[in-house]
């Protein structure tokens, strides 16, 4: 049986550290307070804000709706997203996506400074990623794959990570997020040739495809590490993740489930990166 990478004790660490910085933050009377933008009434957003909401509530960090119709022109958005940008009572902002086809989603996440950009969807934030820089934040579900191995002191320097997925989102930036902290690392995706066989040579397996169960036991072996970053449903409705879980378990030495996991980290995350940026925007403030 493999040992469960469940995210609840990574949670609950993550809220005792930031409780005590929040109440550093409020003894210079600063409230950390995150912008959620969102467009119209999609039932998933309607589910993460309350989700949100709750966490920041429990944590001491305030949230501040700004909602707008889902036919609002790209303007109104953008206008949005600049009022965010010059509200120094706002330190960080999660946008809700994807953005209607009518809008340039690329232009309107460019929009939003790095400073704020908590859940890093902009080309500066990434670019920070990429090149070591200390500006912006990496995004959340990277940084919870990260957040993870660390809490279970899971080995990285000088471990083979193979990571199945090659987006923005997770693939690249949590790639070059072990790279920094000195893993060997390699790239794959759904048409990689012999993946089965790379899988197996690595000590850790991140999973980042959004396929429901699409790797099975033949991608894994005895000694692993697996994170699983799907969230899928398959044809009987029910929730799973990118491994075939009740096959690839038993194998395994670690593995994150689904639900459970990397998802319950990463709304974490957001809350971590909103009080790391009230901390960042006072330490700039002082220094004027």
């Amino acid at each position: 049986m493999a040992t469960l990478l469940k995210g609840k004790p990574v949670v609950d660490s993550m809220a005792e550290d930031m409780r005590a910085r929040i109440a550093a933050l409020g003894e210079q009377g600063v409230v950390p307070t995150l912008a959620l933008v969102r467009l119209g009434q999609r039932p998933d957003d309607l589910s993460y804000v309350r989700t949100a909401v709750k966490r920041a509530a429990g944590l001491g960090i305030n949230t501040k709706p700004y909602v707008l119709d889902e036919f609002a022109p790209e303007a109104a958005l953008k206008a949005t997203l600049q009022s965010i940008n010059y509200d120094k009572t706002v330190h960080g902002c999660l946008m809700f996506r994807p953005l209607p086809t009518f809008m340039d989603e690329k232009a309107m996440c460019n929009t939003l400074t790095a400073t704020k950009d908590v859940d890093g969807i902009s080309l500066a934030s990434l670019a920070a990623v990429f090149t070591d820089a200390p500006d912006g934040f990496p995004p959340c579900t990277a940084a919870a794959c990260v957040k993870i191995l660390e809490h279970y002191q899971v080995p990285i320097a000088g471990k083979h990570v193979v990571v199945i997925g090659r987006s923005l989102v997770v693939g690249k930036p949590v790639s070059m997020m072990l790279l920094r902290r000195n893993a060997s690392v390699t790239i794959c995706h759904s048409r990689t040739e012999s993946l089965p066989e790379i899988s197996r040579s690595a000590d850790i397996v991140i999973c980042a495809t959004g396929r429901a169960r699409a790797y099975g036991r033949e991608y894994f072996r005895a000694g692993q590490t697996v994170l699983d970053v799907g969230i899928n449903f398959d044809a009987y409705g029910k929730l799973c993740g990118d491994v075939d879980f009740e096959v690839v378990e038993p194998i395994v030495d670690a593995i994150t489930p689904v639900p459970g996991g990397v998802g319950t980290v990463t709304t974490s995350l957001t809350m971590e990166h909103t009080v790391a940026a009230a901390e960042a925007q006072l330490k700039a403030a002082q220094a004027k």
